[in-house]
């Protein structure tokens, strides 16, 4: 039904060139990328239970803080392009904006705790 891209931040290269997805800070995080959900499967909950078992899974690594990279637009937007998700999504699961590089584009962060090593 769908799937979703994370791991630990430096395992993404292309995060460091990217204007809107640069480092906040030096603060080790693991990182949401991406969502697919077919269009099928719309618009049915698919992303929030994919972001629910993102947290679950990275809660169980001792992973301390969670990053994603939303789009946040007054108007709905195509569906074909919000596959870094939207930031109410980020906002109903208890992520905090941290950064906002763009108008439609917050980095938000949750904090899971001391964490762990990130591998």
């Amino acid at each position: 039904m769908g799937w979703v891209s994370l791991g630990p931040r430096q395992d993404y290269i292309r995060l460091e060139r990217s204007r809107v997805m640069k480092p906040v800070d030096d603060q080790p995080v693991w990182s949401i990328i991406c969502f697919v959900v077919p269009s099928a499967y719309r618009h049915q909950g698919v992303a929030h239970a994919l972001l629910a078992g993102a947290i679950t899974f990275v809660r169980k690594r001792g992973v301390g803080t969670l990053e994603a990279y939303p789009v946040d637009k007054g108007a709905r937007s195509a569906d074909d392009f919000i596959w870094f998700g939207v930031k109410s999504m980020f906002d109903l699961a208890g992520f905090q904006e941290v950064a906002r590089r763009t108008p439609t584009r917050p980095v938000m962060r949750l904090h899971l705790g001391e964490g762990r090593s990130l591998k």
